[in-house]
């Protein structure tokens, strides 16, 4: 509230206590009230204070090429423990826990370091792909397993991040279903396809090519940490200021093995790292439920741009997965950084 506007409101509120002497309180109220609603408003910097989530999509998976799924479990706490994370969130696909052994066990682990979690549906199925009746009766299979469980948060994680794409009837049908299982978009942010940087190690590992190690970690790094500067100034032109961001990533090998190390790069960067409660209490959340972008999918910031009029790109670079696996290629395995049609 506008500091103007609130004092008026408290003398508004002591008007009535000093009832009893109406006359003289009524003059000093209404002299004051004049002097502050006369006053010159207070120009209110618009926030420019770089905030970030963290996000982990796709629990429980396999095992990885770097570490077992309890190592990689470990790591992740560990992780986010000695970067001062006191809150991620991970997204679920209750499908894979049952044939996933210990899966359970790294969920409650997840849990009791203070972390949340969340539907992210039961299979995993692309909206654009499946019918509204489908895809809802997918997400209610999924929310049946979290039913009674600590940690679990009210809000819903789209697989792919595809929103309906641009069909708008099946993006407004589920948006309904969402609000009336008191649900919320658990949107992201910032994206830099840590997916990519994972299955581009795994085919790598079993052609038995090699790999540098060191280069590997040092380019997903960079490309997370410029992915949320580029995000960060899209904000500013697409909204006006800073709001609280949520990167997405993956439980993966390569997120374990790098996710203390990427978030310290980041706290150089001016980054002040934060709760997911807190990420979703952003009023950009507001935007998640009216956005009406030509395609629905992808960043929040991306489509509020797309929806301003903002011109492409509205997306890191990299997320063109042709650009990643050039760099990957060049960098990680020594090859050329030449771009297949």
């Amino acid at each position: 509230m506008e500091p103007r506007v609130q004092a008026a409101a408290i003398l508004t509120r002591l008007l009535f206590r000093l009832w009893g002497k109406r006359l003289k309180a009524l003059r000093i109220f209404l002299m004051v009230l004049a002097a502050l609603m006369a006053a010159p408003s207070v120009a209110q910097e618009p926030d420019t204070t770089k905030r970030i989530a963290f996000t982990f999509d796709d629990v429980p998976r396999a095992k990885g090429v770097l570490f077992t799924q309890d190592e990689r479990t470990q790591r992740l706490i560990e992780g986010l423990k000695k970067a001062g994370v006191e809150q991620a969130a991970f997204f679920l696909n209750p499908k894979n826990i049952p044939t996933n052994k210990g899966a359970e066990a790294r969920i409650a682990a997840y849990i009791a370091a203070g972390h949340v979690i969340a539907n992210h549906t039961f299979s995993h199925p692309r909206l654009s792909q499946v019918t509204p009746a489908a895809f809802l009766a997918d997400l209610d299979k999924g929310a049946k397993w979290f039913e009674g469980r600590e940690g679990t948060r009210p809000w819903f994680r789209y697989p792919f991040l595809d929103e309906g794409r641009d069909d708008k009837a099946k993006r407004d049908a589920v948006r309904e279903g969402l609000a009336a299982r008191g649900l919320t978009n658990a949107y992201v942010t910032v994206d830099a396809s840590d997916w990519f940087y994972e299955g581009a190690l795994e085919t790598a590992t079993r052609e038995g090519k090699a790999i540098d190690r060191e280069a590997l970690t040092a380019l997903f790094i960079e490309s997370h940490v410029e992915a949320a500067e580029f995000y960060a100034d899209l904000a500013e032109c697409a909204v006006g200021r800073q709001p609280a961001h949520v990167m997405l990533m993956h439980e993966n090998d390569l997120t374990a093995l790098t996710l203390a190390d990427l978030i310290k790069t980041l706290k150089t960067k001016g980054w002040r790292i934060i709760t997911v409660d807190e990420a979703y209490a952003d009023p950009i959340a507001i935007e998640a439920t009216r956005y009406d972008t030509p395609s629905a999918g992808g960043t929040l910031i991306e489509q509020i741009a797309w929806q301003k009029g903002l011109p492409a790109p509205r997306w890191y670079s990299r997320n063109d997965t042709r650009l990643a696996e050039a760099e990957f290629r060049r960098r990680v395995l020594g090859g050329e950084d030449t771009i297949e049609d």
